[in-house]
């Protein structure tokens, strides 16, 4: 077998958390190789995801900065060009926050990231198998069109989503039942809304819609009619972020069999060039039922969602104000991952470490994002959210390195949401793998350049914390 690449660090997967681990080794002084098996980087911040989760939970409900590093980079590359909003402030909708982008510029300037830092790129290219000495890992096998090669590194990072190199590389993981795991997507965004329409109908009928959640967190505590008063004095569409709900509007569909019953009625609003606003579907086309880490219930899901988007556009352009002229732009071209396998690291990040806001000596990143399993499936839910076990205070919980270091592999750390979390302490959202995604590139750089193993740097974390900090992170300071 051919020898096509061999680096300091091999990052398979070029979703959130395999760009930032990326760029990180890279800026971190280590020969970089990225192999990726679409022609596009990004996953789910561009490819199959909700733009603008990336950017969410940048400050904890205190106020507090908790996440900067390459996340913060890339928003503020995107808004100082055009292509992002700037952070919401928390408003009405309580214990989260957002900053929208689009995803399609966020694309791009991943491309353009990895050229500035000497990143080595392989595209369509499929990690099939690993290759191994004893425990430790020494390279992967990819195909593509060039054939059967071997990549060959000192240290690798998977950062496939899925841990499906950690996996094949013997670590333990945990994964449910397919009937326990949160559904998975098909998103869909749409332009030619009128939206002076939408902003209307909302702020007539705000039962309609789903910001109770919103209603209350640790800095604000607003009675029904405080709530309400706030959602009618809202100006512009951008101020809400996203509007989910269309109850009754949603009960007629179920009623009359024109909608698919699957999951909720709503979107995100995302930015354009030129102040246009459109919206994006990312709760209306989902299926349950389905693992991830099996090709036939992932074959199943790209099907059924897509049929599910017939479905709801239909609806959509029929029932909900505004939208009477809109038009589809763009269909994501796969099914959005929720949940999958969790790789088992030398510390299992846990619900109680999210919810009583645990802080470690090897921190390497921060989270204020809710506990849990947050998604449902089902003609009652709004495809949606229930309700979250939050930071306790308002503050934030700690990442420590360990959830990057898989059990009984060597030479591999794991990063984005396949980390070693239980479930109610699930890493999935994408601010949450840029995070992790950032500190395996550093400490994948660092490894490569004094020749020892992850699981050795576990002993003395300090440069890796030095240099995570020289790269704009927040590991320190706050609550």
């Amino acid at each position: 077998m051919r020898i096509s690449r061999r680096a300091d660090v091999v990052v398979v997967g070029g979703g959130t958390s395999g760009v930032a681990a990326a760029v990180a080794s890279a800026r971190a002084g280590a020969r970089t190789v990225l192999v990726e098996r679409m022609g596009a980087l990004g996953g789910q911040m561009n490819v199959s995801g909700p733009p603008g989760f990336a950017y969410a939970n940048l400050y904890n409900e205190r106020g507090e900065r908790i996440i900067g590093g390459i996340l913060t980079e890339t928003h503020e590359r995107l808004l100082k060009e055009g292509h992002a909003l700037p952070h919401l402030e928390p408003d009405f909708r309580g214990w989260y926050t957002f900053a929208y982008v689009d995803p399609d510029w966020w694309g791009l300037m991943a491309f353009e990231m990895m050229e500035e830092n000497g990143v080595e790129l392989l595209l369509h290219s499929l990690a099939v198998d690993v290759l191994k000495e004893g425990a430790a890992v020494r390279g992967v096998v990819v195909e593509n069109v060039s054939g059967r090669q071997a990549i060959l590194g000192k240290v690798l990072i998977d950062c496939t989503g899925e841990g499906e190199i950690a996996a094949r590389a013997g670590a333990p993981y945990e994964i449910l039942p397919r009937e326990e795991m949160e559904p998975h997507s098909l998103a869909f965004t749409a332009d030619g809304v009128d939206w002076a329409r939408v902003l209307d109908y909302v702020k007539k009928n705000p039962g309609e819609f789903e910001f109770e959640r919103f209603q209350e967190n640790t800095r604000h505590r607003w009675t029904r009619d405080e709530l309400v008063a706030r959602i009618r004095r809202v100006e512009t569409i951008e101020e809400f972020g996203e509007i989910m709900g269309y109850r009754s509007l949603k009960l007629k569909g179920l009623e009359s069999g024109e909608w698919h019953g699957a999951s909720g009625v709503g979107f995100f609003l995302i930015p354009r060039e030129g102040g246009v606003i459109q919206a994006h579907f990312q709760h209306s086309s989902q299926i349950g039922d389905c693992d991830a880490t099996d090709v036939e219930d992932r074959t199943r899901a790209e099907v059924e969602c897509r049929r599910q988007v017939r479905i709801a556009w239909k609806f959509i352009r029929k029932y909900l104000p505004g939208f009477e002229r809109a038009y589809i732009t763009r269909i994501c071209p796969e099914v959005r991952i929720r949940e999958g396998r969790r790789i088992m690291g030398d510390y299992v990040l846990t619900g109680e470490d999210v919810v009583g806001e645990r802080k470690f000596p090897d921190v390497i990143g921060k989270s204020a994002f809710p506990a849990g399993a947050v998604h449902v499936v089902g003609p009652g839910t709004l495809g949606t959210m229930k309700p979250p076990d939050v930071p306790r205070t308002g503050g934030s919980h700690d990442v420590p390195y360990r959830c990057l270091v898989p059990r009984e592999v060597e030479n591999l750390l794991v990063a984005g949401k396949a980390v070693s979390a239980r479930r109610e302490a699930y890493q999935r959202f994408l601010m949450q793998t840029m995070v992790t995604g950032q500190a395996a590139g550093v400490a994948a750089a660092i490894c490569a350049g004094n020749d020892i193993t992850p699981r050795m740097l576990e002993s003395d974390v300090s440069e890796l914390q030095r240099v995570l900090v020289g790269q704009g992170a927040i590991l320190t300071g706050t609550h």
